[in-house]
């Protein structure tokens, strides 16, 4: 198994940005959204059991997943929230494993936003890497990003560890306020230490 550094933060904090900068020196990126979304895409594996679970109303009339529905659902009601979760987390994790293990890299970057929310830890990583931003500049990002009104990212965020919860098991941590570039520069130092 590789030297595993687990990347985390909030919404909108710059986590894809940090883990494309990584890539760039061409570290492997586990990425547990690119993952959840071929899980979930038109004849991913998860998709019997989401509807066994959660009945047609998740589903568009094409039959593909209906991302906005299902997540409106999870946002407003904490139980479908948890069988979401304990129907795709483990889906994910095998599947993080496997990409980690075959990776052909120094180091592995996996890219998990809800880390502390799913319990792993230092018994899975060797490194904790938390990006992290003001919450203001994290609702401002999301806004740019997807159009969700800050309302609406407010309540994800509440859904979410803390700041002061990813901040108390970071191993490393980029603050990224800044620039592209310095992001960047911010990384290569992270990247050197790693190696």
């Amino acid at each position: 198994m590789p030297y595993i550094i687990g990347l985390t933060g909030g919404i909108g904090s710059g986590k894809s940005a940090a883990a494309e900068a990584f890539a760039r020196r061409g570290v492997i990126i586990v990425d547990s959204d690119v993952i959840s979304r071929d899980l979930t895409a038109e004849g991913g594996v998860a998709l019997p059991s989401l509807r066994e679970e959660f009945g047609d109303e998740i589903f568009a009339p094409n039959g593909s997943l209906d991302r906005a529905q299902l997540r409106a659902k999870v946002f407003s009601d904490a139980d479908a929230k948890r069988r979401l979760e304990a129907l795709l987390h483990p889906l994910i994790d095998a599947e993080s494993l496997r990409q980690s293990e075959t990776a052909r890299s120094p180091y592995v970057i996996q890219v998990i936003p809800l880390l502390l929310e799913t319990g792993m830890g230092h018994e899975r990583f060797n490194r904790i890497l938390v990006v992290d931003c003001d919450e203001s500049r994290q609702i401002e990002r999301v806004g740019l990003r997807s159009g969700l009104a800050g309302e609406q990212t407010r309540s994800i965020m509440a859904s979410q560890a803390s700041r002061e919860e990813r901040l108390a098991h970071a191993d490393d941590l980029i603050v990224n306020t800044g620039t592209l570039e310095e992001l960047d520069a911010k990384v290569e130092v992270l990247h050197q230490r790693y190696l």
